[in-house]
């Protein structure tokens, strides 16, 4: 699906992006994780082609992103930006779904109907200007305007950042629900209890480079490469790390009652 093979990307000033590999498969879930300013954003405007690498090849879908314009990237992939307001430049909401809609899909009727399935999915109000909406509002709409488009791999820069819990999990159960169906996901978070709860695989970059790659499991017990990437372990998992022995396979709240419970039980 998703290829980087030794990509370098920077401007005169230096390089943002040195020397990353790896390879995303189809119908993955991958969070995006390092400290402020080491390059995860960058990384993900490779994805698409809205970046070129300096060195090295991006591949996606077997196309080398230097190679492919743009537009027709977007057929295959859609980028969610962190502030949607860059995002939304249409008048109503309706129309925003439906101008990326008018892009990929020619039949005027399954432009409707995508875009209608979008209205319901968000209970959004097709008639309404996207920006006398609240900031959580307008990042769905900027959601629903790019699955309205069926991309096959979704990138998301921070989808949950400003949300309050209730449009945060609104957010992630649709997109985890995109997920079961076969979309690839690459996700940026800082909000390491969603990347525990939903990622399956975490890419952990520092300085530009890729210093960790395994699962979003192995990464919370992992101190090393948590403190090297200025990241702090999801809340459970972080308990586990500091109780200790006994705890190591502990990641979610019903990891530690079975434990306890077991514990208890061989105690009595």
């Amino acid at each position: 699906m998703l290829r980087f093979n030794k990509v370098s990307f920077g401007y005169e000033a230096g390089s943002i992006i040195r020397d990353v590999s790896f390879e995303i498969e189809a119908g993955q879930f991958v969070a995006l994780l390092g400290e402020n300013g080491a390059g995860k954003s960058t990384l993900c405007r490779l994805c698409n082609g809205l970046l070129k690498p300096t060195s090295g090849t991006v591949t996606l879908d077997g196309k080398d992103t230097r190679s492919v314009r743009v537009s027709d990237l977007a057929r295959t992939v859609a980028y969610l930006f962190q502030n949607p307001d860059r995002q939304i430049c249409q008048n109503t909401v309706r129309e925003e779904i439906m101008f990326g809609l008018e892009y990929v899909v020619s039949d005027t009727e399954e432009q409707r109907r995508r875009c209608e399935r979008m209205l319901s999915l968000f209970a959004l109000d097709g008639g309404r200007e996207p920006f006398s909406m609240s900031r959580g509002e307008r990042q769905q709409l900027a959601l629903a305007s790019i699955l309205a488009r069926e991309p096959q791999l979704l990138v998301l820069d921070e989808p949950t950042t400003g949300l309050d819990y209730r449009e945060c999990m609104l957010i992630m159960e649709v997109i985890s629900h995109l997920h079961k169906e076969g979309t690839t996901i690459l996700m940026i978070s800082h909000d390491m209890e969603v990347v525990a709860d939903f990622a399956e695989r975490a890419l952990v970059l520092s300085k530009g480079m890729l210093i960790g790659d395994c699962t979003v499991r192995a990464l919370m017990k992992n101190r090393d490469l948590l403190s090297e990437a200025s990241l702090l372990p999801a809340q459970m998992p972080a308990l586990a790390l500091e109780l200790g022995a006994g705890f190591e396979d502990v990641f979610t709240i019903d990891d530690m009652f079975k434990r306890i419970d077991d514990m208890l039980r061989h105690i009595a």
